[in-house]
C-alpha cells in the first residue's frame, strides 16, 4: 500500500484497521503485561477481571498470574483516572497520568457533591483523609463514616467522594487479583507506592500516548477518552510534530508520524474483547469500531459495557463468561447473522479462552446463540 499523505481522507475501514493495530488486536503481541498496560495507557477496571481478559485477547503468551503478580507487587495499580473511571495502570503511569486528569476529576465530583460538602474546608478534609488512610487500608463506605465524625452535618458518601477526587486513592489487593475476592479497600498512592504523583502534569505526553494507542483521532475523541477539557492549546504546542488527516465527515484527525496505518483490506481476526474495554469507549465518534445500532445494544441500564465480539474488526455481538465449581461457559450473542467461518472462529476463540481461565477437570461449554 502506498504511503498515506498528510491531509488525506481516511475511510472508516482505514480508521478501524489503524485502531486494531494500535490496540494489539490485528495480531497478538509479544509484549509483557506491564508493557502492554503502558502501551494501551491502562485498561478500564471497574470490575477486577476485565483487564485480565483484555490482555488475554491481545497478548501471545499471556499468563493471568503474571498480571496478578504485578498487582500484588505494586507494579500495577487500580485507581480513578480517565473519565472518572477506575483503570488498571502501571505504577509509573499512576503517578504520571493522575496529575493530568486531577482538576477534571475535582470538577466532576463537585458537580454531584459540592453542595453537600458546603462549608467543609477542602484542605482540612484532605489532611484528615490522609491521616485516616496512613494506617490500614479502608473500605470506601467506612472512610465516609470516619470522615463524618469530623463533619457530622455532612453526608458520609459526599465526604468520601470528594476526598477520592482530591487525593489519589488506590484499590489495595487482594481486590483486583485474578481468582481472589475481597472488599475494595483504599489507601493513598503515596502510601502504596512510596512516592507522590508527579509534581507537574504532562498533557503533551498524554496526548502522544493516546494517539499511539487510539489514533488517528480528533480533539473531541481525545476529550472523550480522557474526560479532560481544554486540549486546544496542547494540540497547538504539539502541532509541528504531528501529522493531520481527515475523517469521512471532513474533521481533522491528529496523528503521530510513522504510526501504524495498515491497508484497510488487512484481514482482522475474530476477537472477544473484555467488558468495559477502552476499544469501544475512547472516541467521540465510535463508528470506526461499532455502528450506532450496535452501540445502542451495548448500552445497559446498569451501566455495564459487555464484552464485544469482533468480526472483521467491528463489533458484531456481545459475550459473557459464566463460571461455576464444575462448569465454565462462554455465551455469545451475535447482533447479526454470522457466516459459518466466523461462527467457527468465534467458537474457537471462546474455547481458547475457557482453556485459559478454567482449570482442568471443569466442563467447558461454548454457546453461540442465533441473532435476534
Amino acid at each position: 500500500m502506498d504511503a498515506i499523505r498528510p491531509g488525506s481522507v481516511l475511510s472508516t475501514r482505514a480508521l478501524n484497521r489503524a485502531l486494531l493495530a494500535r490496540q494489539l488486536l490485528l495480531r497478538r503481541s509479544p509484549l509483557t503485561p506491564l508493557q502492554a498496560l503502558e502501551h494501551l495507557v491502562g485498561l478500564q477496571a471497574q470490575a477486577p477481571n476485565p483487564p485480565y481478559l483484555g490482555l488475554w485477547s491481545r497478548l501471545e503468551r499471556f499468563r493471568f498470574d503474571d498480571l496478578a503478580e504485578a498487582v500484588v507487587e505494586r507494579r500495577a495499580v487500580r485507581l480513578t483516572l480517565m473519565r472518572g473511571t477506575v483503570h488498571l495502570v502501571s505504577a509509573r503511569d499512576a503517578l504520571a497520568l493522575r496529575p493530568v486528569v486531577q482538576q477534571a476529576l475535582v470538577r466532576q465530583v463537585d458537580t454531584a457533591f459540592a453542595r453537600k460538602v458546603a462549608g467543609v474546608d477542602r484542605a482540612e478534609l484532605i489532611a484528615e483523609g490522609r491521616e485516616l488512610l496512613n494506617g490500614e487500608p479502608v473500605v470506601f463506605s467506612e472512610l465516609g463514616r470516619l470522615l463524618q465524625r469530623r463533619w457530622p452535618q455532612h453526608a458520609a458518601s459526599a465526604l468520601a467522594n470528594v476526598l477520592r477526587a482530591e487525593v489519589p486513592l488506590v484499590h489495595v489487593p487482594p481486590r483486583g487479583v485474578w481468582g481472589r475476592g475481597g472488599r475494595t479497600t483504599h489507601t493513598t498512592v503515596e502510601s502504596w507506592l512510596g512516592r507522590p504523583v508527579d509534581a507537574r502534569p504532562d498533557p503533551e505526553s498524554m496526548l502522544r500516548r493516546y494517539l499511539a494507542a487510539f489514533g488517528p483521532a480528533t480533539v473531541a475523541d481525545l476529550r472523550t477518552w480522557s474526560g479532560v477539557p481544554g486540549w486546544g492549546p496542547v494540540v497547538e504546542r504539539l502541532r509541528p510534530e504531528l501529522v493531520g488527516y481527515r475523517d469521512p465527515q471532513g474533521r481533522e484527525l491528529l496523528d503521530l508520524p510513522g504510526a501504524p496505518l495498515p491497508d484497510p483490506e488487512t484481514p482482522a481476526p475474530v476477537r472477544l474483547t473484555a467488558e468495559f474495554d477502552n476499544l469501544t469507549l475512547s472516541h467521540a465518534d465510535r463508528s470506526r469500531v461499532i455502528c450506532e445500532d450496535h452501540r445502542k445494544r451495548q448500552q445497559t441500564r446498569n451501566g455495564i459495557v459487555p464484552g464485544a465480539l469482533l468480526v472483521d474488526g467491528f463489533v458484531a455481538g456481545q459475550w459473557r463468561l459464566d463460571t461455576a465449581r464444575r462448569a465454565a461457559t462462554v455465551t455469545i450473542d451475535p447482533y447479526t447473522g454470522l457466516s459459518s467461518a466466523d461462527r467457527s472462529a468465534a467458537g474457537a476463540e471462546a474455547a481458547r479462552l475457557l482453556a485459559a481461565v478454567a482449570p482442568e477437570g471443569v466442563a467447558h461449554e461454548v454457546r453461540i446463540n442465533s441473532a435476534e
